[in-house]
């Protein structure tokens, strides 16, 4: 499923236009982006948690020339489903 996808389906759920269908998505895909971006975590009930990591330094190789680097710290975006959400996948 694509954003186009998207924005046609809000349009045909809540009957809106559909330059108004994509200014809500976008709008909600902003907030999402913003609140991940500060480093919090997102929750909607009942579909999962966004979880922004930290991860450290740490030592590891160039696999083509086997020469030790360091990978530099990162912050890693993690998803957890929620449980509603793990049923209606396995129904």
């Amino acid at each position: 499923m694509t954003k186009a996808d998207i924005f046609e389906k809000v349009q045909n759920e809540m009957e809106l236009t559909r330059r108004e269908a994509a200014e809500l998505v976008e709008a909600v895909f902003a907030i999402m982006k913003s609140t991940l971006e500060s480093g919090e975590n997102l929750k909607i009930s009942g579909f999962g948690n966004f979880i922004v990591k930290q991860k450290a330094d740490r030592r590891g190789r160039n696999p083509q020339t086997g020469e030790a680097i360091t990978i530099e710290a990162r912050r890693i975006l993690t998803f957890k489903p929620s449980g509603l959400l793990k049923a209606a996948i396995n129904k």
